[in-house]
């Protein structure tokens, strides 16, 4: 049901691109890269590996697009995790990365004043959040190195692929992007 849901979504969003070789090559090669890393330590992506690849293209595509995703999120949680940083203070990180206030950011605007000024006092006593509720140098090094750090731990599932087949996945995967984004 979710795949099928999830397919006919990404096919309504992306037209006429559904019907391409061009997808049907991406959807080949982002598979290949989806299911090459182990699966130890990466729970959410293991999960989503037990799952059977499906055939029909646009439905493969986005598999292998949500495996590469919680291959990403497994590592980007450890990270976080290993850095102390609780799931309300990684939202609260990533709404000063963007210039929003935590309490008008869309993870954490729901939280009660309180809970969430504990959140922010908390990562102001670690030295992450200055007194005017902004990131300290210390804070934008740590979100800093915990993404670049994520980038890193992302790239293994694309060694499967040669520079060529890198490439291309990158040129045909960019009309598909497009679309996605102008909706």
């Amino acid at each position: 049901m979710r795949e099928r849901g999830s397919a006919a979504t990404l096919r309504q969003r992306i037209g006429g691109l559904a019907d391409s070789a061009d997808l049907v090559r991406v959807a080949e090669l982002l598979t290949r890269a989806a299911v090459s890393p182990p699966t130890e330590g990466r729970p959410l992506y293991a999960g989503l590996r037990a799952l059977d690849v499906p055939e029909e293209p646009v439905a493969r595509l986005w598999h292998a697009a949500t495996l590469l995703r919680e291959y990403r999120g497994d590592g980007h949680n450890a990270l976080l995790v290993a850095h102390g940083i609780g799931g309300t203070e990684a939202h609260v990180l990533t709404a000063l990365s963007i210039g929003t206030p935590a309490e008008k950011f869309s993870r954490t605007h729901h939280l009660p004043k309180a809970q969430l000024a504990a959140v922010v006092d908390g990562l102001r006593s670690r030295g992450l959040v200055d007194a005017t509720g902004g990131f300290t140098d210390a804070g934008r090094t740590i979100r800093q190195r915990i993404e670049d750090l994520t980038d890193e731990l992302a790239a293994p599932p694309y060694d499967v692929l040669s520079a060529d087949e890198l490439d291309e996945l990158i040129a045909k995967l960019t009309p598909i992007a497009a679309a996605l984004s102008r909706r």
